[in-house]
């Protein structure tokens, strides 16, 4: 396996609504340089492909998530660099707090120790 297998499916939390997720994709992959542009092949709601030099293709998906922000997934084999890019460039949503459940006897959980 080469180095790079564990970057093929990427993901991010982000402000934005996934429709705003989709338009800046398209955005971002046809104003790349010219040897990684990429463009619209398929949209649909909260998802696009995009199809680069040599058939190689790029797949964005955007969705709420239950924590009310959006979740985009990115992949692609050979354009993961650019796939994580465009992901960083996203605004971020706060970090995710773990919520952890109390142990008895714990304050707040209505048993006595």
């Amino acid at each position: 396996m080469h180095q790079q297998s564990n970057r093929t499916l990427q993901d991010v939390r982000t402000t934005l609504p996934p429709a705003d997720v989709i338009t800046a994709a398209t955005t971002f992959f046809a104003r790349r340089n010219a040897v990684y542009t990429a463009f619209l092949e398929k949209e649909g709601p909260g998802w696009a492909t995009y199809r680069g030099q040599g058939g190689e293709e790029i797949a964005v998906g955007a969705q709420v998530a239950p924590d009310g922000f959006t979740r985009v997934t990115g992949s692609s084999y050979m354009f993961d660099q650019q796939v994580a890019r465009f992901l960083s460039l996203l605004p971020p949503a706060p970090p995710e707090v773990p919520v952890l459940p109390l142990a008895a006897g714990d304050p707040g959980t209505g048993e006595a120790s």
